[in-house]
């Protein structure tokens, strides 16, 4: 075996060793001189006298722990057939909390700058071994090294317990920052130069890092793609925890749920979460839009919603790019069986259930909408409004509360649209991952670009991963930081271009909405 350097990493080799706080890893090397390392575990397995509590720190190990495969998710929902992606009795085991390290240069004095990935999944799917989230070329041609993770979804994560932490999945995630804190250096990392960065549910995660006491310090940087805007009250959390265990038959305790094997609860997330228009009365637009689990604003965990949190100044050292497309809502309406088939009514539930609070918001039955945009139909309003209520404006609204807590803010919209599927899925939810990572024929993404991505998306994606690891390397992410008079904002097309955020419209139907804890009561 090849010795560890005195700094615990071995250069330039097929199998790369690198010594953490807990022990040796032997990762995998590539041709190009790269390395990654799969599989490695930043806590302990969260089962047992362990189960729905806050992480543990991992136990140390003797010798040399083999990490080149990825590690056991947590338990997943049926959506997108994720639950088949994982076996019962692995899955019981609870070896979830593991991380990937993809390094240039798996060396203790490179210094690179560090990209942390938040996966999205609406909270309840999510695992940082799906195709689409391979850093390395990233990793590769961006001189950064590149961090995705596991963390607790679904009942695991989110739901309440009594008993137990709220927000369980957050703590993973900072859990995961602690150990790139104390690691990263060794393989190749800068401690002191670490972006965190989430799509979906990820950037949901990390407008909630921002302004997290327990993650003060942990990264400088952040980039948000598509935040949602959902967070729950402990009041609403506690409610939707109490159906989960009534669909179970037992008490929302540690002990009663405790009891109860992880691969079973998955599937109560989604029964109850098909059963959302009974809970309309008391969940409002949560039951509306499907959505059973969300972080909890509990005053502890998470002291506040981001973005009260971040107009107070929460998060002011820490440079934030923040953003979304243009057609967020698209793809839900496809999944849903919705694409040419929303009706009047339908739109108009849409438009009462979703429009924003504010003299132009739900008291006027859509009308607002409808003025707004007058040659819209019944369809478009119908995306629209569920767009702007989930993704685009709690986008917006989290760069613009960062600016008033003296903070500052980059702001991007995705307008390009995606070839696959002839077309008529727009510039979707989802489209800017396969962007980000540059994995244009990997993963469910990938089919957003059809079977040939046409060069364009190439030369896109080579632009927003530039755009992103430079950002994470100290510098502008390429285009000027928002301002709330001008409003500039990356356009990020064929031909990218700088203009004033051109969602002007929806803008102004939102600009008196707060976005918060969503209430039980709706």
């Amino acid at each position: 075996m090849t010795e560890l350097s005195a700094e615990g990493a071995v250069m330039g080799v097929d199998e790369p060793e690198v010594r953490t706080t807990a022990g040796v890893v032997r990762g995998a090397g590539e041709a190009s001189g790269s390395a990654v390392f799969k599989g490695v575990p930043f806590a302990e397995p969260p089962v047992g006298a362990l189960r729905f509590g806050a992480p543990v720190p991992v136990r140390s190990w003797d010798g040399v722990r083999k990490t080149v495969e990825y590690g056991t998710p947590p338990p997943q929902s049926a959506a997108f057939g994720m639950d088949a992606l994982v076996s019962g009795d692995a899955v019981d085991e609870g070896d979830w909390l593991t991380l990937n390290v993809w390094t240039p240069d798996p060396g203790p004095g490179a210094g690179l700058p560090v990209i942390v990935w938040m996966h999205g999944g609406a909270y309840v799917i999510g695992m940082s071994g799906l195709p689409e989230y391979d850093g390395g070329r990233l990793a590769r041609e961006g001189a950064v090294v590149v961090v995705t993770l596991n963390y607790r979804v679904g009942i695991e994560g989110f739901a309440h317990i009594e008993g137990a932490p709220a927000n369980r999945g957050l703590l993973d995630q900072v859990a995961a920052l602690e150990w790139v804190r104390d690691n990263i250096r060794a393989f190749g990392g800068d401690p002191g130069r670490v972006t965190v960065v989430g799509q979906s549910a990820g950037a949901g995660s990390v407008a909630a890092l921002l302004t997290m006491p327990r993650a003060a310090g942990l990264f400088g940087r952040a980039i948000a793609q598509s935040v949602p805007g959902t967070f729950f009250s402990p009041e609403l959390a506690a409610d939707i925890g109490r159906e989960f265990a009534a669909e179970l038959g037992v008490r929302p305790t540690v002990e009663e749920m405790g009891a109860v094997a992880p691969r079973r609860l998955p599937a109560v997330v989604d029964a109850v979460g098909a059963k959302g228009g009974a809970f309309a009365d008391r969940w409002g637009p949560t039951a509306h839009a499907l959505i059973p689990v969300a972080p909890v604003v509990d005053g502890d965990v998470l002291p506040a919603a981001p973005w009260e949190a971040l107009a107070s100044g929460a998060g002011r050292d820490v440079e934030l790019v923040v953003g979304h497309t243009r057609d967020e809502f698209r793809l839900m309406m496809l999944l849903r069986g919705l694409t040419g088939e929303v009706t009047e009514d339908q739109a108009a539930v849409a438009l009462r259930t979703f429009g924003p609070d504010g003299a132009a918001g739900r008291a006027s039955g859509g009308d607002a909408y409808r003025a707004a945009f007058p040659a819209a139909s019944d369809e478009e309003l119908f995306e629209l409004v569920q767009s702007d209520w989930l993704f685009r404006m709690p986008s917006l609204h989290l760069a613009e509360a960062q600016i008033a807590g003296g903070g500052r803010a980059h702001v991007y919209e995705l307008v390009w649209e995606a070839p696959g599927m002839g077309g008529m899925l727009g510039a979707c939810h989802g489209l800017d991952v396969p962007l980000v990572f540059g994995n244009l024929g990997e993963g469910l993404p990938a089919l957003l670009l059809g079977e040939e991505p046409p060069a364009e998306a190439e030369e896109l994606s080579r632009l927003v991963r530039a755009s992103w690891t430079g950002f994470a390397a100290g510098e502008d992410p390429g285009w000027p930081a928002y301002d709330v008079e001008r409003r500039s904002v990356r356009l990020f097309d064929a031909k990218p271009s700088v203009a004033p955020y051109p969602e002007e419209a929806s803008r102004q139907l939102w600009r008196e909405h707060v976005f918060g804890a969503l209430p039980l009561g709706g």
